[in-house]
């Protein structure tokens, strides 16, 4: 006689349970529809009397189990719920039901975690974004979204995901980062973190370049903390998630288009209309398209102070970056034109870099100098200079100054900053020189 085959949480038998429990907790919450500072409270006693009635015994760590999983499904977000509550993970991302990643310290690593079917999968992505009043189908595959404690959601389905279902959630940082903390971190100098607050308190445009999952945003949450108290702020996103925390913010955010493809609201759309309701600052999260051009001009007429982030892999790229999402405006302007208005713009380019061991650094700072002929001059200010691989795979390595002081040294000057050639990394002889000769 053969044991009884034992009962997990992903047997048939408990499937069909925990389907049965969730569909009696939803016909109750429909028919009672409690306060929603009332749901949890409401949903543990829908589900404490559905299971009593059933009369089914179960190990009570099963049932623990059970329950947890369905108060994660209704309430939360199913089996995500414990990577999200889990502040040491910093990505989730399900590649189909059965293939669920984190990124944890830097590191990819697939969990245990697997969800019944794609139906399950696409239960969740309507959950998340019909109540930000966006949808996804065969006609509209992919969206953009967020959840409420501002983690950014990417959700593509198929017939362009060939394998099923994905979602990508960027989670967010709750506890917000200082420049301290990066400092700490090894991200950044305290000389560079000088440098950099000089800028944005001097209103100097700023551009965050680096990879995918590079830490810009973060940078660019910062590097915004340095904002005057006193100025108004327009930030510009396609999925909400900077958290500023000054007073005089408006934050706007894109609209995706109706079921007829119309009436969307674009990136483009919010730079245009930023500029109409007296902004000291702008704001946007990440320029990848003709809302370049827009920026710049901005930049150009006024609007000083902008930071921004774009996908680059150095700061020379990123000016390449920025040239062809200026073409992708079409206005038909010269290169040339659009290079002047660049290297007019911009001042300053902070590379952010991703490293192979999955540690986040400021890998350059750059000064945009100018124009010579048709190439926009580039000053490089702090850099990083790796030493070596460890056995373990850690990259060691030291943030160091070039020795060049930047053009707008005097700029930053008559904002009150005044940097000294130490910072710039000047030896203790050129400094001694340089006082001689002032004297």
């Amino acid at each position: 006689m053969t044991a009884p085959r034992p009962i997990s949480m992903q047997s048939p038998e408990m499937i069909r349970l925990k389907q049965h429990l969730i569909t009696n907790i939803y016909q109750n919450l429909e028919e009672k529809r409690p306060l929603l500072r009332e749901r949890t409270e409401s949903v543990t006693s829908y589900l404490k009397l559905a299971f009593n009635d059933l009369n089914i015994r179960l190990a009570p760590s099963l049932q623990e189990q059970l329950f947890k999983d369905i108060l994660d499904d209704v309430l939360g977000y199913g089996p995500l719920q414990p990577l999200l509550d889990d502040h040491t993970i910093s990505e989730v991302m399900v590649n189909g039901a059965k293939n669920v990643f984190i990124e944890q310290n830097g590191k990819l690593t697939k969990t245990g975690i697997q969800f019944e079917n794609d139906d399950a999968v696409m239960r969740l992505i309507e959950k998340i974004i019909v109540p930000l009043g966006r949808r996804i189908d065969s006609d509209t595959p992919t969206v953009d979204a967020r959840l409420p404690d501002g983690s950014r959601v990417n959700a593509i389905i198929p017939p362009v995901s060939v394998d099923g279902p994905t979602i990508t959630i960027r989670k967010f940082e709750k506890g917000r980062l200082s420049i301290d903390q990066l400092i700490e971190l090894g991200s950044i100098t305290q000389n560079m973190a000088d440098l950099v607050q000089a800028c944005v308190v001097s209103r100097m445009n700023v551009i965050i370049s680096g990879g995918t999952g590079s830490g810009k945003t973060t940078l660019l949450n910062v590097l915004s903390g340095f904002i005057p108290e006193n100025e108004r702020i327009v930030t510009i996103e396609d999925a909400a998630e900077l958290s500023l925390q000054q007073e005089h913010v408006v934050r706007l955010e894109t609209k995706p288009p109706n079921l007829e493809g119309r009436f969307a609201v674009t990136i483009r759309d919010l730079v245009r209309n930023s500029l109409r309701m007296r902004p000291d600052r702008i704001v946007v999260g990440e320029v990848r398209g003709g809302e370049a051009l827009d920026m710049l001009q901005a930049m150009n007429t006024g609007h000083d102070g902008s930071l921004t982030t774009l996908h680059a892999n150095s700061p020379r790229d990123a000016l390449s970056r920025l040239e062809t999402m200026s073409l992708m405006a079409g206005m038909e302007l010269p290169l040339k034109v659009i290079r002047e208005q660049i290297a007019s713009a911009i001042d300053l380019i902070i590379q952010q870099t991703r490293l192979k061991d999955g540690s986040r650094k400021v890998t350059s700072i750059t000064e945009v100098s100018g124009m010579e002929g048709d190439t926009i001059v580039m000053t490089e200010i702090f850099k990083f200079e790796q030493t070596s691989v460890s056995q373990d795979g850690s990259v060691n390595g030291n943030l160091v100054p070039t020795g060049i002081r930047p053009f707008f040294s005097q700029r930053l000057e008559q904002n009150g900053f005044k940097l000294g050639p130490e910072v710039f990394g000047a030896s203790l002889g050129q400094i001694l020189a340089a006082n001689r000769q002032r004297r």
